[in-house]
């Protein structure tokens, strides 16, 4: 039995999503920015994307931008952002658990003269909005806050942080990385006071390489990459239209049961939570199953490394990841920032293990994991203390 527990890494594509892609890549391919026939359809193609987005989330369709990912979105909004308004300030403000798709721009911006104020998180994850409060300054261009954490699965109080932001200095753009919150959640970006809003295809059903930027169209932002000036010269490069329009398919699949779904996910993360709590020493991090995120599930298993946890599973043929996928590039001595962050013991940082589901799994997956995790941990434990 194969069981694939590792969606917050990424996702099986939608077949409905993967037919339109292959359907553009061998028959509509023309560029979209050509006269001819050819171009017109390909252009079709990302009209209909840009309207199916800009529906779900109630915004203009001008306001959405066609990118690579998850990353380059993140990149572009915080350091287009900071380029284009330094004259008005240059402290920015984020939080200690953001993905290094954040983190990292927000680095390179103070090695260019920019102040970055790292919020602190509860051992649930989650920011005081008290604190927000006290970090912003009048010359606070930008606050970056991830919508759901990617590693415990902690949902940021994202609407009242906007509230709180446009209430205390208007000026202040708000961007949120909404990676693993878009397709879990209805996120309408002018009800939440959120300017710019990143998402990346591949972790709703869709393809690689392919996500978009939601900019607020009073937005001040520079633009990062340069080239042939598609969409309005803020994002140059021949757009990638089979997935974009995949990627716009994708989110009108999840959307269209959207609750029904989140509900499913929900049931499945608690019924897995309660068959975990039979292990002893096992700790589930982050918030109750459902204060946060419906997919995500992280556990630290204590005398067990997550390393050779994961492998152990995967010789059952069950996929996890330790931690997140792309902590897992870093440096073993650097470690995970979220865990670090809600202050998690310093000996099951190298312990813990993450499960994340989606509308694909189900209950029988979840209990071949379990089955394979109440035999394989005991003996795991006995070989590590040898």
């Amino acid at each position: 039995m194969e069981v694939y527990l590792d969606n917050s890494a990424t996702t099986k594509t939608f077949s409905e999503a993967a037919e339109l892609a292959a359907k553009i890549m061998c028959e509509d391919y023309g560029n979209p920015s050509s006269m001819h026939v050819k171009g017109v359809q390909a252009e079709r193609y990302i009209r209909y994307a840009r309207e199916t987005l800009a529906g779900l989330m109630k915004v203009s369709e001008k306001e959405i931008y066609f990118t690579s990912g998850g990353t380059e979105s993140d990149n572009l909004a915080l350091i287009g952002c900071a380029m284009a308004n330094y004259r008005a300030g240059r402290h920015l403000i984020t939080t200690q658990i953001e993905h290094p798709a954040v983190l990292q721009p927000m680095h390179y911006l103070e090695d260019q003269g920019f102040e970055v104020t790292y919020l602190p998180v509860d051992r649930q994850g989650v920011i005081a909005l008290a604190d927000l409060k006290k970090a912003l300054r009048p010359d606070t261009i930008l606050v970056s806050m991830m919508h759901t954490n990617n590693e415990i699965g902690s949902i940021q109080p994202v609407a009242e942080a906007g509230a709180l932001i446009k209430r205390e200095n208007p000026a202040t753009l708000f961007h949120v990385d909404a990676v693993q919150g878009f397709g879990k959640a209805r996120i309408q970006p002018r009800k939440m006071g959120i300017d710019m809003l990143s998402v990346s295809g591949h972790k709703i059903h869709a393809p690689k390489g392919v996500g978009f930027l939601y900019i607020e169209e009073r937005v001040k932002i520079h633009n990062i990459l340069y080239g042939g000036g598609q969409q309005k010269n803020l994002r140059s490069g021949t757009e990638n239209v089979p997935g974009i329009a995949a990627l716009a398919r994708a989110a009108q699949i999840l959307y269209a049961d959207l609750d029904r779904d989140v509900e499913k996910l929900y049931g499945l993360k608690e019924y897995f939570i309660e068959g975990l709590s039979r292990i002893p020493d096992v700790q589930v991090n982050g918030p109750a199953p459902r204060d946060g995120a419906p997919h995500i599930v992280s556990l630290s298993v204590r005398g067990v490394r997550s390393e050779v946890l994961l492998h152990a599973l995967e010789d059952k043929g069950i996929y996890i990841s330790a931690g997140s996928a792309c902590a897992s590039n870093k440096p073993r001595t650097q470690g995970s920032a979220t865990l670090k962050g809600i202050g998690l013991e310093k000996e099951l940082l190298d312990s813990t293990v993450r499960f994340s589901m989606s509308v694909f799994t189900t209950k029988e997956e979840l209990d071949y994991t379990l089955e394979a995790m109440y035999d394989m941990i005991p003996l795991l434990r006995r070989y590590t203390r040898r």
